[in-house]
């Protein structure tokens, strides 16, 4: 049973994206995912990211988006900044998605100590 600390809202959030993209899609994906990490990294509470590629394996998401955050108010907050720079830029993350047939899974996380 996990305990009481893993349920904490000021204990670390990690923001875990997955996404199936499309080899003709990889540059301009991995372009957009760099500029909103170069965001992520400027914002309070931010700790740590990885961009993943899958190399091999059967998985289907062949890449992996993971970043860590001092509490669960600092993601909300990133993900306000992250809405606010897609904004200036023009940017349609939707749009995007769609077009160049990307399949994602989001979510958010915490650690259990168990």
């Amino acid at each position: 049973m996990p305990s009481a600390a893993s349920q904490n809202p000021s204990s670390p959030h990690y923001r875990v994206d997955k996404f199936v993209v499309p080899a003709a899609a990889r540059d301009e994906f991995l372009g957009r995912v760099v500029a909103t990490h170069a965001t992520l990294r400027t914002q309070p509470g931010f700790l740590r990211d990885v961009i993943l590629e899958q190399v091999s394996g059967p998985g289907s998401f062949n890449f992996v988006t993971m970043v860590e955050w001092e509490s669960e108010a600092d993601v909300v907050q990133a993900s306000e900044a992250v809405l606010a720079m897609h904004a200036q830029t023009g940017f349609d993350r939707h749009e995007m998605i769609t077009r160049l047939g990307i399949r994602p899974d989001i979510a958010n996380y915490r650690a259990l100590v168990v």
